[in-house]
């Protein structure tokens, strides 16, 4: 027998060519099938990551939306408030209202006599305590020479004890709670005077060296009034850039040099951009630094090349029977632009600018190049004033070795996640809206 034959035997040849087709459509499934596992295969483990992420995130920051609070009976004492009786509100607003708390720990627990105890007595409540009183006095200056209840904001040590993120059951030398203390805490505990409420200071606060009076307020003041600005600014020369290019530039080697550039600088590494707002508009043009201004300026540069991109794929998928329409009934070239063009791809150019918008509210590296990682305790009132944004505020709490800054990066972290996802869904949902299919 003829070792060579074919195993199709003396087949016609079209016959033989359709057993061997016959005989890889096995072996070309079975590639399709190991193709497509892989395939979701990768899906879902970047889907397990991010998932493993997201849990990590949410469970060491969602206790950051509560905060504990020590209930004490405080005297508005009239000679410690308000000697003189004249109810000046500079008076009231200078009083010693921390030895008003402190009096009232001392009466909850008299056998703390010794200094060092009642150093540490004093220390179950924060430094926010007087400015907790304070404004109470402020605004009800009839509450001098009275006694009431007051729930008084905890300090950090005692919130990580009462979330438990401090162990009470480890020895006193392996725990930042001493044994006394903890025995303070377990007394106000047994008799309900420690709760956990709704922490309104994260979102109204400034921020704070200390962990429980530390919020995102200024953080959040900042990126608003930084994204508003860069908003102003990028949108129009985007739009009117991207419409020059695409409409009326001439096909040359200069206009082809323009988009190359434009499309090179959309993989610029942020910090560069940081580096020129640096150079020219701050040591050049002199615009305060520190401020949402210079910012706005920076991550308009930064965001100019995404939103000219999408702008002329917005431009381009408009039919041209639309241009030729309006010029066959005697529109000129920029009737027919911003009359029936430029009306038709808005949708897909709000589109490209939400996310340009979303990439930048999460950038950092060109703002702390501007000076913008300042501590800044104080609100923002406007663009000029010092500020932080809120991706900043997070890489400064993230290098804080307080055990309190760890859960509020993690809640500040899903707060900037918060944005970002409502964002990209609005894109999402104006594009569905206002998308055409031509």
């Amino acid at each position: 027998m003829n070792s060579s034959a074919s195993p199709f035997g003396d087949r016609p040849p079209r016959t033989r060519a359709i057993g061997r087709v016959n005989a890889s459509l096995k072996r070309r499934y079975a590639a399709e099938r190991r193709f497509r596992f892989l395939g979701a295969a990768a899906v879902a483990l970047g889907l397990l990551f991010v998932g493993v992420l997201f849990t990590d995130i949410v469970g060491k920051g969602y206790t950051a939306f509560q905060q504990t609070y020590i209930q004490l009976p405080i005297y508005f004492d009239a000679e410690v408030i308000d000697p003189s009786g004249e109810r000046d509100p500079d008076t009231l607003r200078r009083a010693n209202y921390i030895q008003l708390a402190r009096d009232a720990l001392r009466a909850e627990f008299p056998e703390a006599q010794g200094r060092q105890e009642r150093r540490e007595l004093y220390g179950l409540l924060s430094i926010g305590a007087a400015q907790q009183l304070a404004e109470r006095v402020q605004a009800h200056p009839d509450r001098i020479g009275t006694t009431e209840p007051v729930w008084l904001l905890a300090d950090d040590d005692v919130d990580m004890l009462i979330k438990g993120k401090i162990d009470r059951h480890l020895p006193e030398s392996d725990r930042r709670v001493k044994d006394q203390t903890l025995a303070w805490i377990e007394a106000l505990e047994a008799k309900g005077a420690i709760e956990k409420h709704f922490n309104t200071l994260f979102f109204t606060n400034g921020t704070s060296r200390e962990p429980e009076l530390a919020g995102i307020a200024g953080a959040m003041a900042g990126s608003f009034y930084t994204l508003l600005l860069t908003l102003i600014f990028s949108f129009p020369i985007a739009v009117a850039t991207a419409l020059y290019l695409e409409e009326f530039a001439p096909k040359n080697r200069w206009t082809d040099l323009i988009e190359v550039n434009i499309n090179n600088l959309a993989a610029v590494p942020s910090i560069v951009f940081g580096l020129l707002g640096l150079a020219v508009f701050i040591n050049f043009f002199g615009v305060p630094r520190s401020t949402p201004l210079v910012g706005a300026l920076v991550l308009t540069l930064m965001t100019l090349p995404t939103i000219i991109i999408a702008s002329r794929a917005a431009l381009k998928s408009v039919p041209p029977s639309i241009r030729e329409a309006a010029l066959g009934v005697g529109a000129s070239s920029l009737q027919t632009q911003l009359h029936h063009v430029l009306p038709l791809a808005l949708p897909g150019m709000l589109t490209g600018t939400i996310i340009g918008m979303a990439q930048a509210l999460g950038e950092t590296a060109p703002l702390l190049m501007i000076g913008m990682i300042a501590f800044i305790v104080d609100i923002p009132g406007g663009a000029t004033d010092s500020a932080t944004v809120l991706p900043v505020q997070i890489f400064l709490w993230a290098d804080s070795p307080e055990r309190g800054f760890v859960e509020r990066t993690s809640a500040a972290i899903m707060v900037l996640l918060g944005f970002l996802i409502v964002m990209n869904l609005t894109a999402v949902m104006l594009r569905k809206k206002f998308e055409r299919r031509w």
